[in-house]
């Protein structure tokens, strides 16, 4: 089965490539334009490649195994959104808000989450490979068993997230950050 393309998707009874069309009028500060609020909507298993939704309102809605590779999302909210096995390769994330969002098993190399709020994201089998994670905030963050392979962590206060299972001997670490001991010892096993 392949990808709901744009044009049959529907959400509060308008068509979503209208609300695509009004968002880059309001992205522009053109006349006519609206930011796209997109809150609770199904947007699942959909070809949204390369789409625009900087500053776009995405809460709590479902993106589960959507296609969303080289989207641009800087600024967007996305808290609380199902992003379970998205591909978000080389997405632009820069300073979107993604509170309690779920991106398990998720494709997300190369993804520029630079300045998010990744507070509680659930990241579990996600592929993170070069990502940057630079002043994000990953408090509650469940990274368990994601390749975080290149991954650039500087800047990055790491307390309070879950890196269980996850290799981080070729990531960019924080200054003075030192690996747990049971992980320690884990990697030297």
């Amino acid at each position: 089965m392949g990808l709901r393309k744009p044009k049959s998707i529907k959400h509060n009874g308008k068509k979503f490539t209208e609300i695509l069309e009004a968002h880059e009028l309001f992205f522009r500060g053109k006349d006519g334009g609206a930011r796209a609020d997109l809150t609770g909507g199904d947007l699942s298993n959909a070809d949204l490649s390369g789409v625009n939704l900087s500053g776009a309102i995405l809460r709590n809605a479902s993106l589960e195994g959507t296609d969303l590779r080289a989207a641009k999302l800087p600024g967007a909210d996305l808290s609380g959104a199902n992003l379970r096995n998205a591909d978000l390769r080389n997405t632009d994330m820069t300073e979107a808000i993604l509170p309690g969002a779920d991106l398990t098993g998720a494709q997300a190399s190369g993804v520029e989450f630079f300045r998010c709020d990744l507070s509680n994201v659930r990241f579990e089998r996600a592929r993170l490979r070069n990502v940057n994670l630079r002043g994000a905030s990953v408090n509650g963050a469940r990274f368990s068993g994601a390749d975080m392979g290149v991954a650039i962590l500087r800047e990055t206060d790491l307390t309070g997230a879950d890196l269980s299972g996850v290799d981080l001997s070729t990531a960019l670490l924080p200054k003075g950050f030192s690996l747990p001991p049971a992980h320690a010892a884990k990697k030297g096993a």
